[in-house]
């Protein structure tokens, strides 16, 4: 089970920083990412870390600005996201994968556990 917490509201400029709590297995094994969901958008990719935590990858449009990681003591994921825009609102969701390949990281459909979702709205 996956927990995301974090969302708020944010000034633009502002930062913020997402957790992603996992629950019920270890997190060690999987791939974790962050995705995000704007109203009438499909979802889309903004960051994943492997397993190992050795590599991380960003979409275009947040990279330089966010910065994924990883505790797998904690059962942890988190996304700090610096400089927010407005068009950084959406629903962020987490997700995990023990199996998922480098290749199909930005493919929402791909990943097999989400959790539920936190709103970040970048507003003034």
């Amino acid at each position: 089970q996956l927990q995301a917490s974090g969302g708020g509201l944010v000034q633009p400029g502002g930062s913020l920083t997402l957790s992603c709590a996992v629950s019920g297995r270890t997190s060690s094994g999987y791939s974790m990412g962050w995705f995000r969901q704007a109203p009438g958008k499909e979802r889309e990719f903004v960051a994943a870390i492997r397993w190992n935590g050795g590599t991380r990858h960003y979409a275009d449009s947040v990279k330089g600005r966010s910065s994924i990681s990883r505790d797998n003591a904690k059962n942890a994921v988190y996304l700090q996201m610096n400089s927010l825009k407005p068009e950084d609102t959406a629903v962020y969701y987490c997700a995990a994968d023990s199996r998922i390949i480098l290749s199909s990281l930005r493919n929402a459909r791909l990943w097999g556990y989400w959790g539920q979702g936190t709103l970040v709205t970048v507003s003034s």
